[in-house]
């Protein structure tokens, strides 16, 4: 650090002063003291170490970045809790009406309510409490330990003291018991014992409370000297080293120059120098054996959690936010073992588990059995049981509908049915055996009825010729029509269809007659305009 001095320096001289600044940096040299012996951190920049000018400072220092005018009014007092001012012995105008006191009114009164006042009773006046007011500066609000009392933390030591002095008092009531037992035992059995007592005793002595033994007498790491305190220079005194010196190093294990590379920078040994030893000898395998193993897995599969979860459009990220990134990885494995144990509880209740249920008998494994089945001559079982028909998981043997027979029992003509009835509707009602004299007898019916269909196609029916009339019914043999009298129908027939198109030539005493000749008949089926010939239109 550059000095506040103006003064020439030779080329030497400036060179040693960089040496200097860059071992102060280091934590190699002790700080530079500033006018009132305050350590003075190196690696604050000149611009800032450095005084003004006008300042004619001599010596480092800096006081100029400091607020050298104070205001007299702030000050680093704090209120005095639970002090008393005044003990009143008769209640004052302004005073609390419940307590008596004057610091205060009844709105801010902390004391129970009293069932009468101080005011009236003029007993058991409060006193006064002190009242202070103070002007605190920037750093004096924000103090948080502003007005703590340093002589608290007493009690704190205190429980410590008493947890230990306890610890140490049972430690000693164990040891009494244990030398009380020894004493116990008869002569007689000592001289005949092993000496398993006396290693007993040994290991008492030896024993140790552990929790109270030093970190640095357990680790018998050797100490490197590295660098001094100061301001800057960070930890003082001792660095452990990483390796036990009596352990053989990485590089040594294999002595071949194409064995697993060793970077002397970064002092790493990647691939495994003797891949070819037992792995349960290995005391080293590689540094990658360290990725595969231990935390180092879980945090690959963070990472790659992380990476997914955003390229979906999640707002995460592992460097950022490293405790929401772990939060929602967390979750997301809980929820994909939900997934996966409600998917197999899925599959398990749809198909079952075969490899949980109880093993099926011998009989349906190996299709035989020790029990002996005498039958007769005639087929029928003397002594024994017949063997069960193992059934599918299907119902089986399920009549409805009155049947005695299952539905598929009856085959005739490529349709099922049932054999009872021989139906071959499903979920009919069985009719029995008269259901069946009932369907032959109706089959037998209809071969008949074809049967004759057959040979009336054989041999067509003279057709006799008949005279129908025009429109309508057939006229009969006897009828003979007078062609003067037809005449006069037809043209009695167009007047009277003139007559229905034009109802003005109908005249006012019409008069008709309700007899009808066959003329009359014939006529109006030859007039007769038929609603379903196309040729009506012509007619006309």
């Amino acid at each position: 650090m550059a000095t506040a001095s103006a003064a020439f320096k030779s080329r030497e001289d400036h060179r040693k002063q960089l040496e200097l600044e860059e071992a102060r940096k280091a934590g190699l040299a002790p700080a530079e003291l500033d006018e009132d012996g305050k350590e003075i951190n190196p690696h604050i920049p000149q611009y800032m170490s450095s005084a003004p000018w006008y300042l004619n400072a001599e010596r480092p220092s800096l006081k100029h970045q400091r607020k050298w005018k104070s205001d007299p009014n702030y000050t680093k007092d704090w209120y005095d809790r639970g002090a008393k001012v005044f003990q009143a012995e008769k209640f004052r105008p302004g005073a609390c009406t419940n307590c008596g006191a004057l610091s205060h009114d009844i709105k801010t009164c902390m004391e129970r309510p009293r069932k009468v006042g101080a005011k009236w009773t003029n007993k058991r006046i409060a006193a006064d409490e002190k009242v202070e007011s103070f002007e605190l500066d920037y750093d004096g609000k924000r103090d948080r330990w502003n007005g703590y009392d340093p002589a608290t933390y007493a009690r704190v030591i205190d429980s410590y003291e008493m947890r230990d002095e306890a610890r140490r008092k049972y430690q000693k009531e164990q040891q009494m018991k244990k030398m009380e037992q020894k004493n116990a035992i008869p002569a007689r059995e000592k001289e005949n014992g092993n000496g398993s007592d006396e290693d007993e005793d040994e290991d008492d002595d030896v024993e140790v409370d552990e929790a109270k033994v030093d970190e640095s007498k357990q680790m018998d790491f050797a100490k490197v000297e590295k660098r001094v305190r100061t301001t800057g220079g960070g930890s003082t005194g001792t660095v452990r080293n990483l390796r036990i010196r009596e352990d053989t190093a990485k590089y040594l294990l294999n002595l071949d120059v194409n064995s697993a590379y060793y970077d002397p920078k970064t002092r790493s040994m990647r691939e495994d120098p003797l891949p070819e030893t037992d792995p349960n000898e290995k005391f080293y395998a590689g540094d990658n054996q360290n990725r595969v193993s231990g935390q180092a897995q879980e945090f690959k599969h963070l990472n790659i959690h992380a990476w997914e979860a955003f390229e979906k459009g999640q707002d995460i990220h592992l460097q950022a936010a490293p405790s929401q990134a772990e939060l929602l990885h967390r979750e997301f494995k809980i929820k994909k073992e939900k997934l996966k144990s409600q998917t197999k509880e899925d599959i398990l209740n749809k198909y079952g588990n075969a490899a949980d249920e109880e093993k099926p008998d011998m009989e349906l494994l190996l299709g035989q059995t020790e029990r002996q089945v005498e039958y007769d001559r005639a087929g029928r079982i003397i002594k024994g049981q017949e063997k069960a028909v193992p059934k599918s998981k299907y119902e089986e043997d399920v009549y409805i509908n009155n049947h005695t027979t299952v539905w598929g029992s009856w085959w005739k003509d490529g349709q099922w049915g049932y054999k009872c009835c021989r139906q071959h509707t499903r979920n009919s009602y069985c009719t029995g055996q008269a259901g069946i004299d009932a369907a032959e007898a109706s089959a037998d019916l209809m071969r008949t009825n074809i049967e004759k269909k057959e040979a009336l196609s054989e041999k067509p029916a003279a057709r006799e010729e008949t005279n129908p009339a025009i429109w309508g019914t057939e006229v009969p043999d006897d009828l003979v029509l007078d062609q003067k009298k037809l005449k006069a129908a037809l043209k009695k027939e167009d007047e009277r269809l003139r007559e229905e198109k034009d109802e003005r030539k109908r005249k006012y005493n019409v008069t008709h007659s309700d007899e009808v000749t066959a003329e009359d008949m014939e006529a109006y089926r030859m007039k007769k305009v038929h609603f379903d010939d196309p040729m009506k239109d012509f007619l006309v």
